[in-house]
């Protein structure tokens, strides 16, 4: 391996790495612990007829002439049960209040996950300016409804139940909401009426707000806190904000709005505009450190809605409230799911969405076992770029071989550089040896390896996936020892076991490839330092890694052994071609004759 490779190998490990720390989670694990939006407990509610409180004038004054009286209410609670989750709906507000999903458990496998914050009271509500000069805000006020009080509906096969929250203004104007829950599904179907409202409403707008964002349900805050973002999707383009500071980050979108959506690691809301009438979209956001290094990142979003009068009395939206599941995602069929994290869209996420994804699907049909199907995953891979590794291998073999003569002609013309490299490039012009061929093959095999590391790094298939011994979660790094002192830089006190076995692997890789005593360094430094980079990385990704590295090792003995013995020969120069006149030319006696 000459200079120029090894400067390849070092700029690729470079990137490699700043990519790495980049995207990985700089806070350990273990530290998160006790967030209150992350150690949740289960709260059992005592079934009570709520009281109503004093309000003082100040507080009815505040809504004004035609919503004062709303102020004050019988909060009545229905539970709503599908197949997928557990619902509860209130009066107080006409607010969706809790949302468990049943097929998934909090980090600590304790408890179904909580998508809403309830501890404000629920969300999903309506916002606008009245026309004597109020911000009417529909969470402060109590619906009349269709359900009676802690009513349990149970939903089965492909049944539905429509809730009906009314607010009943008087002289003919009313404001209805309507939710239809239907079984088998992570979403609802709203409905908002409203009748005879243009002369209450203000500046012909109202919106539709999602407020809290989304309880966090994974053990590291820090790096669920990295995936969460909140979108707005118009006119085919993705608009994302990322709540990177304690101050307020805000983004208005101006033109129809297909949806609007906030996301955590692994679960999402959307708000999904059906009649395609959305003006707009309001998305802000903000980030908050929580006790022993956490994080939390909470968004609202909202969508802009026109209101002239009575032909636009009903506006319709269908609420996802879900997992990231590529497939049920996809289904909704109106590229909610690009806030998937898959990678960039001209070249990543079409290796990803178009085959990786399939074929990790495939595999999961009939193994059940996650591990085993990352094992198979890689060998298929494997196979699949054997042509590119192979070339690289065989690359790399010859560049060694032909070292000893590099090394005579670089101490021939030590004092003549411009001389050297002219003699260099003329022993691989004569030996058929291209110095790049053992990089370039490398660098095709990114894109590939970008778009495995985003499917793993965001599949919800791996979460609280089970695999052997110690490794009980797919999802984020297995820990097998636990030191009594932090690494310095990196911080890592727990030790990953895949990650560990990955970077033994690299090494004995690096120790049948590199053979230049110049490089010794090398074979030590790589495999220590991205050691100590996939310890952050989910045990899915690092497994996959191992096995890919296990089958590299695998295949470089085989072609080591296949070839070591092959002298290395000089290329035969090509015939150089005449073209059609020289041809003719040395044709013209032949024809004469």
């Amino acid at each position: 391996m000459d200079r120029n490779s090894v400067i390849g190998f070092i700029l690729i490990g470079i990137i490699l790495m700043l990519w790495m720390w980049y995207n990985t989670p700089h806070t350990p694990p273990q530290q998160i612990q006790n967030i209150d939006t992350i150690t949740q407990e289960r709260i059992q509610e005592k079934i009570v007829e709520p009281v109503k409180e004093e309000i003082s004038s100040v507080e009815k004054d505040s809504l004004g002439k035609y919503f004062s009286k709303f102020i004050t209410g019988q909060e009545k609670i229905a539970i709503i049960e599908t197949d997928n989750y557990i619902a509860e709906i209130t009066t107080k507000g006409g607010l969706i209040r809790k949302w468990e999903l049943k097929e998934y458990k909090t980090w600590d496998k304790k408890y179904p996950v909580q998508l809403v914050d309830y501890d404000k009271g629920g969300d999903f509500s309506l916002l606008f300016n009245s026309s004597d000069g109020r911000l009417i805000n529909t969470r402060n006020l109590f619906f009349s409804s269709n359900i009676s009080n802690w009513e349990k509906i149970k939903l089965y096969n492909d049944s539905s139940y429509r809730v009906i929250l009314t607010l009943d203004i008087g002289n003919g104007s009313r404001f209805e909401k309507h939710i239809i829950f239907k079984n088998r599904q992570y979403s609802v179907e709203v409905e908002y009426k409203l009748t005879k409202m243009e002369p209450i409403i203000a500046n012909f707008e109202y919106q539709v707000t999602w407020e809290n964002g989304l309880r966090y349900a994974e053990h590291n805050s820090v790096d669920e806190s990295n995936n969460a973002h909140a979108f707005a999707y118009a006119g085919g383009e993705l608009t994302t904000l990322d709540a990177t500071g304690e101050e307020l980050s805000k983004t208005n979108i101006s033109g129809v709005t297909d949806w609007i959506a906030t996301r955590t690691k692994y679960f999402a809301v959307a708000i999904i505009s059906k009649d395609k009438k959305s003006t707009g979209a309001y998305l802000e956001g903000f980030s908050k450190k929580m006790p022993n290094n956490g994080l939390k990142k909470t968004y609202n979003i909202a969508l802009k809605m026109p209101y002239y009068g009575d032909k636009d009395s009903l506006a319709r939206f269908e609420l996802f409230l879900g997992p990231l599941d590529f497939d049920v995602i996809k289904s909704y069929k109106v590229d909610l799911d690009q806030i998937m994290s898959l990678g960039a869209a001209w070249i990543i996420r079409p290796i990803a969405e178009y085959f990786m994804i399939p074929l990790f699907q495939f595999l999961r049909s009939f193994i059940p076992n996650y591990g085993i199907v990352i094992i198979i995953f890689s060998i298929i891979i494997k196979l699949l770029l054997h042509p590119l590794t192979k070339s690289s291998m065989r690359s790399m073999q010859k560049m060694q071989a032909l070292q000893p003569m590099i090394e005579e002609v670089r101490e021939k013309y030590k004092s003549d550089p411009q001389k050297m490299n002219q003699a260099i490039m003329r022993l691989y012009k004569d030996y058929g040896v291209n110095p790049a061929g053992g990089c370039l093959p490398l660098l095709l095999q990114l894109p590939i390896l970008y778009a495995l590391w985003a499917v793993f790094s965001s599949a919800i298939e791996l979460r609280q996936a089970h695999f052997i011994w110690w490794i009980t979660d797919l999802s984020i790094p297995d820990v097998l020892i636990t030191l009594p002192f932090a690494i310095p830089i990196f911080g890592i006190r727990e030790l990953s076991g895949l990650a560990l076995a990955m970077g033994i692997t690299m090494f004995i890789q690096q120790k049948l490839t590199v053979k230049d005593p110049r490089q010794k360094m090398m074979v030590w430094l790589m495999p220590l330092l991205l050691t100590l980079l996939f310890n952050f990385l989910p045990s899915g990704l690092n497994l996959y890694y191992f096995m890919f590295n296990l089958l590299s090792i695998a295949q470089q003995m085989y072609i080591t052994k296949k070839h070591k013995n092959e002298p290395l020969r000089k290329v035969e120069p090509k015939k150089k071609s005449g073209g059609i006149m020289s041809k003719l030319s040395q044709n013209m006696p032949k024809m004469k004759k």
